[in-house]
């Protein structure tokens, strides 16, 4: 027989041993977030959670910061709370943020000349579509008459 080597896959969602270490300190980097935010008043608190809901995780690309255990949301969790705890308004902060890591790290970007494209293209594919049916539907009405 041959000696292959697959990897171990643990019962937790067919997560491999490497990706249940990562996840591991994923989950203690976590811990050591919300330990350095318990630091923070609630009303810091109360803006912690408002700026890590309003950044995208870059590594899921489709949760928060604050929904993600990534190790660069951690890294970024990690930043905001020492921001805030600096007296960095949420400006400045998501100034910070766009600066480093570019305007996708935003969960809702500003409208600027470079993406105007994207605020207004879905609009212009909605509004060709209509014109299109309008005379599809007018040329059928027409041939059958």
């Amino acid at each position: 027989m041959n000696n292959l080597k697959f990897p171990s896959f643990s019962p937790v969602m067919g997560t491999t041993t490497e990706n249940k270490i990562s996840l591991q300190y994923a989950q203690n980097n976590s811990q050591n977030i919300k330990n350095e935010n318990s630091k923070l008043s609630i009303a810091d608190e109360e803006r912690f959670q408002k700026i890590t809901n309003e950044l995208r995780c870059l590594v899921c690309q489709n949760q928060t910061v604050a929904d993600s255990n990534a190790g660069l949301a951690v890294d970024l969790k990690t930043q905001v709370a020492e921001q805030i705890s600096r007296g960095k308004s949420d400006n400045e902060i998501f100034s910070y943020m766009e600066e480093r890591y570019g305007e996708f790290v935003l969960y809702d970007p500003q409208i600027s000349i470079e993406n105007i494209g994207l605020w207004i293209g879905p609009f212009i594919v909605v509004f060709l579509a209509m014109l299109i049916a309008a005379n599809t539907i007018k040329k059928h009405s027409k041939k059958k008459n």
